[in-house]
């Protein structure tokens, strides 16, 4: 039997195919989205579900059917950057320190594009929850999508691209199509929002009057975070 609710289900789907899909999962300290793939073909997207669904597995199943392929954001509570041509695998501890880990933590390294390697940090009482039914390889670090598909769009050095999720904010911007700042920040409102946008377009030396902001996720034409900014 299967409890969840979804905003898009393709006619298309069958569990009996799970094998040749694709699960993409993401989520925050609270809640979780998980969308299914074929390809470039969206079969399947249900949001904001709570995590005690892991602990009731028999009754969420199509979540946790064998899927050919996992791919699974979860938030971290530091990450570096390191450009690929200092990085030594066998430095990874000696990079880790910088992110002040602690006993419950785990620590990562995966490439995050050509050019850079990322080392990220994810709390213990979500590893332990996803680790029961998923593979810790199939972790990777969350905001890697976003960067590469707003990467992979031209983006001009005038260019910053805002991911709003509820009180946190994500900033990107490139140089010559190539990663040159990510940062994320808590805001507890509007003002605080168009604050940390500003420290960051002048940390880039980027005129407000010629800049370009491409917004994602929890904000919409109109409301108060977007009228601010």
């Amino acid at each position: 039997m299967d409890n969840l609710s979804y905003q898009y289900l393709d006619s298309s789907f069958s569990p009996d195919k799970a094998a040749k899909y694709t699960l993409l999962l993401q989520g925050d300290s609270s809640r979780f989205s998980f969308a299914v793939t074929e390809k470039n073909k969206l079969l399947v997207l249900s949001n904001h579900l709570g995590w005690d669904i892991f602990d009731d597995p028999e009754n969420n199943s199509l979540l946790f059917i064998n899927y050919g392929r996992r791919i699974i954001g979860l938030p971290c509570s530091g990450f570096t950057f390191i450009p690929v041509s200092l990085f030594n695998p066998e430095k990874v501890a000696d990079f880790a320190r910088f992110l002040d880990v602690k006993a419950e933590e785990k620590v990562f390294s995966q490439p995050l594009d050509h050019d850079n390697q990322v080392i990220f940090k994810i709390c213990g009482e979500l590893l332990g929850k996803v680790s029961g039914r998923f593979s810790l390889n199939d972790i990777v670090f969350a905001p890697k999508g976003w960067i590469l598909a707003a990467g992979g769009d031209g983006p001009s050095s005038q260019d910053m691209y805002l991911n709003v999720t509820v009180n946190t904010i994500e900033i990107l911007n490139f140089r010559e199509g190539k990663l040159r700042f990510y940062n994320s920040f808590n805001f507890m409102n509007e003002d605080e929002l168009a604050y940390f946008v500003m420290v960051a377009a002048n940390e880039l030396q980027l005129q407000p009057e010629s800049v370009n902001v491409i917004l994602s996720g929890d904000i919409e034409s109109g409301d108060g975070n977007f009228n601010r900014l």
